[in-house]
């Protein structure tokens, strides 16, 4: 309760609301809740994948789904093409319980962002309410991905910029990290970090564990994820305790710790767990409202792959 109250009071979405769907699908938020815990359940993997999805759609063009959408005539390099995410078969397994409800109702942006909230559910053991009311976008481009996206190589003042461009403040940046704690990542995005040298930012048993997993010159596989006690299904603030022992991934990891405008709230995420459970989900709702499309605005896709049309 506590940590729904503190998204409630925090959100800032427009023309979003709570409970958006109450009259016309009063069944959409637990179609897609079941559907997304039964995807769960068989595979613990796609809480992560759901949520990395629901971020970048948000961070790109706003969160109207168009990380979803297929090659097309319209579209002949969609975000997809860029970037190897998972997730996009378990958006359609939940697109297809909603339609069965109610069908052409609920948007695909708005099932991404009620599944992304309930892969915190399952795997964070915490939940909050999710404003409703996104439409689907039209367009997908994969070179938009260019300078939207923060990269794990960027430092902190770069990261703040980067989300302070999206109307999203420091606090929402450390919170969000948060999201490191659970999934696996590629070595590629690892091994700027030990090789040629290893970085001095990083704890140096934990290298030597990671060039293991990572020797340079290889195949570059993947490696488990942030979270080295609870396991790597688990969101939760061991993340920040990670931080603390220089035993995190990426150098936008650790680099939280560099700046004072991140480096306390890491540590008081770090000591609050409950604490971080509010701002992380005060921020995936602020996330939520990036530039998004309501109204008439959009359409509300049949599928997540295609518009409506077809093209």
């Amino acid at each position: 309760m506590a940590v729904a109250a503190a998204a409630l009071s925090t959100a800032s979405g427009g023309a979003l609301q709570y409970n958006f769907y109450g009259s016309s699908c009063p069944k959409a938020e637990e179609a897609v809740r079941n559907a997304t815990v039964k995807i769960i359940s068989g595979n613990p993997t796609m809480a992560a994948a759901l949520v990395r999805l629901f971020f970048h759609d948000c961070f790109v063009r706003g969160c109207d789904a168009s990380i979803l959408l297929d090659q097309s005539n319209s579209n002949p390099q969609p975000e997809k093409l860029a970037i190897p995410l998972r997730g996009y078969d378990a958006v359609n397994t939940i697109k297809a319980a909603v339609e069965a409800v109610c069908p052409g109702v609920v948007s695909c942006a708005d099932i991404l962002a009620f599944a992304a909230r309930d892969s915190t559910m399952v795997s964070g053991g915490f939940t909050f309410p999710m404003l409703g009311g996104r439409r689907d976008g039209l367009a997908s481009d994969l070179n938009d991905i260019f300078g939207s996206l923060p990269a794990p190589s960027m430092q902190a003042q770069q990261l703040i910029s980067s989300f302070k461009a999206k109307g999203l403040s420091a606090d929402d940046l450390v919170a969000l990290s948060g999201a490191h704690s659970f999934g696996i990542t590629h070595c590629a995005f690892v091994t700027p970090r030990l090789y040629p040298a290893v970085d001095p930012t990083l704890n140096a048993t934990y290298a030597a564990a990671l060039e293991n997993v990572c020797p340079q010159g290889g195949a570059g596989g993947t490696v488990l994820n942030n979270n080295n006690v609870t396991g790597p299904n688990v969101l939760s603030n061991q993340y920040y305790k990670n931080l603390g022992t220089r035993e995190v991934l990426f150098t936008s990891d650790q680099t939280l710790t560099s700046s004072d405008a991140t480096f306390n709230m890491v540590k008081d995420n770090a000591a609050n767990p409950v604490a971080w459970m509010a701002r992380f989900a005060g921020a995936m709702v602020r996330m939520g409202g990036i530039q998004v499309l309501t109204g008439t605005q959009g359409e509300i896709r049949k599928v997540c792959g295609a518009t409506n049309s077809g093209s």
